[in-house]
């Protein structure tokens, strides 16, 4: 039976909806869905399920028509909600009448609309009497946050859907610190959107700024003077991901004095259809599988992969005879490392914060301690981990590493793959490489062994059940191991603000539960550490094998019908 209020409500969507192409599609499923098609009564039900919801991570869902998609309507009416707040923003803290007109600049990514998303955010910003700046291109989120305070602009906005699937979108709002918002300023918007009637009633103008290369060649700047003088000769492989990082890595490495990588070819240039992978993120299983060939083809040193919009990177290096990916948190070791050396080597004293998200590895904490680091933990995400006073470097687990706060208050792949090549290049130097570092880190402080188990379920109610089941009856045991302690993060621990998810330690182990923000995932994030008695290679031995039980622990812990992985 039709619902006739839902068709009513897809029927008013249409007359405000300014995309033809929408338009159509929503019409076609009305057709359908009136011809008494089932599938089609379920999509537009889900299609109009609610308003897609303004949070710390903006907006992020699948492309369509409908409340609960990311299209022009949804993106017109949080563009014209984040002015009225900017602007109600302006006139609390300056009551004097000179007060400066507002700017915001605007980045996009290669995603299908992402330009179009652009263009309406410059023309509704215009048309609120706030200076709007558009990128030049498709360029890195990086290049977006990084342009917030060398423009000295009062907010940002990248539309990108960083490295989810191919049919989604998003849509990512920093203030004018160059981070991403944090509450309250996530309720304040969002009221302020719901607030914005009729999309055809939005002021707008044309009046707004394309961008010059000057702002891209800036970013490289900085990008470069991060490295000291030192060995430039390595064999490299890059992997862009389909994504917008490949010219800007490519020529940000030619500036720094290396040579050129060897690309994967396919996956180079900018293709929102991410042909070649079924999820454009180097986390994903086969995702790497193109670069690894190269590796072994060419004998590198190194493989460096960008996510697509390029503020997230993944590693690969030479191990026992074959190559095999790094881990985030190794990399964040590596990272942490080698910022501390390079200090070490150069006389400089250490100053300033190593931080990580709660959910990443600890064995950063002992890296910091023996250099003289602080080090701080802080909720996920780098609208956190970039608010830690005197930040030198942060990372999380998800291939996020921040090694120039002064410039860049977030994530960027472009920079920690910039900073990977010189370790590796010093190091190849003197006959050594990254696993030997980390090799030395285990002896130093026990191998830490990390890894993730995430859950991907249809119906997000399963992982809400399940973290509500485990609040109220914890695991005794996992793998074997007693849980000697459970925190549940809802309730605030180690001074942090309480957020979703729960802690599980163990002897030598760790295990935290929580529900993925961008996606419907249960994740679960594992550490064992493995003291080394004998050998490095049995340690690490060892390492991957308890780490493997305690996977399969907490999946039988969670017992949730779903895809694994």
């Amino acid at each position: 039976m039709v619902d006739a209020t839902l068709v009513r409500t897809a029927r008013a969507w249409l007359a405000d909806d300014p995309d033809p192409a929408t338009v159509a599609e929503l019409s076609a499923l009305l057709a359908d869905v009136e011809a008494g098609k089932p599938a089609a009564a379920a999509e537009l039900a889900d299609a109009f399920d609610g308003t897609l919801q303004f949070g710390t991570a903006g907006l992020r869902g699948r492309l369509g028509p409908g409340s609960n998609r990311m299209n022009r309507v949804v993106v017109s009416r949080a563009a014209a909600g984040l002015a009225a707040y900017l602007t109600t923003a302006d006139r609390a803290a300056n009551t004097s009448d000179s007060r400066n007109q507002l700017s915001v600049v605007i980045g996009y990514d290669a995603r299908r609309n992402s330009d179009v998303f652009a263009r309406d955010t410059a023309q509704i910003m215009a048309g609120a009497g706030i200076a709007a700046k558009v990128l030049p291109s498709a360029l890195p989120t990086p290049v977006l946050a990084f342009a917030i305070r060398e423009l000295g602009c009062d907010a940002g906005v990248m539309v990108t859907a960083s490295h989810n699937p191919p049919e989604d979108n998003g849509y990512k709002v920093y203030l004018g610190d160059g981070s991403q918002i944090v509450s309250p300023a996530d309720a304040e918007i969002s009221a302020c959107i719901a607030a914005v009637g009729q999309v055809a009633d939005i002021p707008r103008s044309d009046d707004f700024e394309t961008l010059g290369p000057a702002v891209l060649d800036a970013y490289i700047a900085r990008a470069v003077s991060l490295l000291g003088d030192g060995p430039r000769t390595i064999t490299a492989v890059y992997t862009a991901m389909h994504g917008v990082g490949g010219e800007v890595f490519m020529r940000t490495v030619a500036r720094a004095g290396f040579g050129a990588p060897s690309t994967v070819a396919a996956q180079f240039d900018p293709d929102g259809r991410f042909p070649t992978v079924s999820f454009p993120n180097p986390e994903e299983p086969g995702a790497m599988d193109l670069a690894l060939a190269d590796a072994r083809a060419v004998g590198a040193d190194v493989i460096i992969a960008n996510d697509p919009d390029a503020d997230r990177c993944a590693a690969g290096i030479p191990c026992d005879g074959d190559y095999r990916m790094l881990t985030g948190d190794e990399v964040g070791s590596l990272l942490g490392w080698w910022i501390a050396e390079r200090g070490r080597r150069s006389g400089t004293p250490a100053r300033g914060v190593y931080a990580q998200s709660v959910v990443s590895g600890t064995l950063l904490e002992r890296i910091a301690s023996d250099a003289g680091f602080g080090y701080a933990t802080t909720l996920t995400g780098f609208k956190w981990i970039s608010r830690v006073p005197d930040l030198r470097f942060g990372y999380e687990e998800a291939l996020g590493y921040c090694v120039d706060p002064g410039a860049v208050k977030d994530k960027d792949g472009i920079t920690a793959s910039l900073l990977i090549l010189e370790m590796v290049a010093a190091l190849k130097a003197e006959g050594s490489g990254p696993q030997d570092v980390l090799d030395d880190l285990g002896r130093r402080h026990g191998v830490y062994a990390t890894g993730q188990l995430s859950v991907r379920v249809a119906d997000v109610s399963l992982i809400t059940d399940a973290m509500a089941r485990l609040r109220a009856d914890p695991p005794a045991a996992l793998a074997g191991r007693a849980v000697e302690r459970t925190d549940d993060l809802g309730q605030g621990v180690d001074g942090l603000p309480p957020t979703d998810g729960l802690r599980f330690i163990l002897r030598d182990a760790r295990v935290i539960v929580r529900p993925s923000g961008t996606e419907p995932k249960l994740k679960c994030y594992l550490q064992v550490v493995i003291p080394v008695t004998g050998t490095i290679a049995e340690s690490r031995a060892a390492a991957a094998s308890a780490l493997g039980e305690l996977r399969d622990g907490i999946a039988a812990a969670l017992d949730l019908p779903s895809t694994v992985g």
